[in-house]
């Protein structure tokens, strides 16, 4: 009898199991806001494929420069913020990893020794004397809860999509941290090219003052072009500690993100030019198929849908499967022979809430509200991608022509500057000529180095704004 009624649990166990195929969540059809099949910053490119699997490289190579090479390397090793970043995937991967462990039964062993004496007028006594004696158990217990409304597999599914959110968190990161080291290290490269120019100015200005004061001696020169010549200098002195201050707090900033104590961190000033880098962007199709934390929000969208499945399973039924098997004696001598086997199927539980003052409802409604929270959140990310990249390509664009322009001002400024010199030498005009000419002249200058900063600068904020840069070809 004891049999029969093990295989009826058996079977309804099996058939739950069976059954265990409804699933609470909304079909899953994430609302991806319309995209354009270009930007309107380069009109023509192509429409999107599909860019998943392409690799994002070593885009801060297109620099040539190896210093930027070995910071960026540094910051991966380094770097508290993505060390950080790698902690919480971990984190989330191994929070997938317990929720799926709920898919399986949760199988236990164990084993016990006791001695215990039975008093004599113990109840159903049929002896009348104490008794004493050993029990000895050894056995296994099974605990498994039958799925039937998808209450476990959209914990699992809202999990592992938390887990892939936070992949997504992590190369947004990476991506984010080395676009800082790349920018400030862009902006401490075009510090070094303006301080180099000064450095160069006070000592023309020097020259200068040199020259007004020994006219002023010889009578030939005003007190007035001396000391206007001797304002210039101080001021271009000036100018060069103020741009010591700017790269001191600069190589700081590099310092911090590379995970380096400041106080013993330094990089050798460099005035050479940075090389500009080539950064293939793609169309807009392709932005949201490799942009991180688009992929991140959309992961969470969908853990969001799963967690509506999650709350409706709570207002079903809930049903368990237990049981248990192994070996019982009290003599302490053959404990694993066939007749000392007990086992036990069940029991076979079902919990139904009946009255919860509305609580599960709510949680119902919650879920939803948290589902259209990740959905507009999901949509904001594709929009701020778009702007974005749209920001990044129209000031790469609009720098380049800048620049070239600026370039041309600088020389024609340089030009003026020479000319008023000779001109003031040759005693052909004063020296407030000359200040005004050297003074547009270096302010020329120091705006072409600037606007040079800022097309690095917009080249980077590019690859940041289409989640890393992609290879040609691809």
């Amino acid at each position: 009898m004891a049999v029969k009624k093990g295989r009826t649990l058996l079977v309804l166990a099996l058939a739950g199991t069976a059954l265990a195929g409804c699933d609470m969540a909304p079909a899953y059809h994430p609302a991806t806001p319309a995209v354009p099949p270009t930007f309107a910053e380069t009109p023509g490119w192509q429409a999107a494929e599909p860019m998943d699997a392409l690799p994002r490289g070593k885009w801060w190579e297109g620099f040539n420069d190896p210093q930027l090479n070995a910071l960026e390397d540094q910051a991966e090793k380094a770097s508290p913020t993505l060390a950080a970043a790698l902690a919480r995937y971990d984190a989330a991967t191994a929070a997938a990893r317990v929720s799926a462990a709920a898919l399986l039964p949760e199988v236990s062993a164990g084993g016990s020794a006791e001695r215990t004496r039975l008093a004599r007028d113990r109840p159903s006594s049929t002896t009348g004397r104490p008794v004493t004696y050993d029990l000895y158990n050894v056995g296994g217990s099974l605990s498994y809860e039958i799925d039937f409304w998808g209450r476990v597999r959209n914990s699992v599914k809202a999990a592992r999509a938390e887990a892939q959110a936070s992949a997504g968190d992590l190369a947004s990161a990476r991506l984010s941290l080395q676009a800082e080291v790349a920018d400030a290290y862009v902006r401490l490269r075009g510090l070094d090219a303006q301080a180099e120019l000064l450095r160069h100015t006070v000592d023309a200005y020097q020259r200068a003052w040199q020259l007004n004061h020994d006219r002023h001696e010889g009578g030939d020169a005003s007190g007035v072009d001396e000391n206007r010549a001797l304002s210039q200098l101080a001021s271009a002195k000036a100018q060069v500690s103020a741009i010591s201050v700017q790269r001191a707090t600069t190589e700081h900033e590099i310092a911090a993100a590379v995970g380096a104590v400041a106080s013993s961190f330094h990089l050798e000033p460099n005035a050479a030019a940075l090389t500009m880098p080539q950064i293939p962007s793609g169309t807009p199709g392709q932005v949201i198929q490799r942009r991180p934390d688009i992929a991140a929000a959309e992961r969470r969208l969908f853990e969001a849908n799963a967690g509506i499945g999650v709350a409706r399973a709570a207002r079903f039924p809930s049903v368990t499967l237990g049981g248990n098997a192994g070996w019982q004696t009290t003599g302490g001598h053959d404990l694993f022979a066939a007749p000392n086997t007990v086992w036990a199927l069940g029991p076979l539980a079902a919990s139904l809430p009946i009255f919860d003052a509305g609580k599960r409802a709510a949680q119902v409604r919650q879920a939803h509200a948290q589902f259209d929270e990740a959905a507009a959140a999901y949509r904001g990310s594709v929009i701020a991608a778009f702007q974005q990249v749209e920001d990044a390509l129209a000031t790469e664009r609009d720098t380049t022509t800048q620049a070239r322009d600026q370039t041309e001002a600088a020389q024609a400024a340089n030009r003026t500057s020479d000319l008023a010199f000779i001109r003031y030498r040759e005693g052909a005009t004063d020296y407030l000529e000359v200040v005004t000419a050297q003074t547009d002249a270096l302010t020329a200058e120091r705006t072409r180095i600037a606007v040079e900063t800022q097309r690095r600068q917009a080249a980077i904020a590019l690859v940041k704004a289409i989640g890393g840069a992609v290879p040609e070809g691809h």
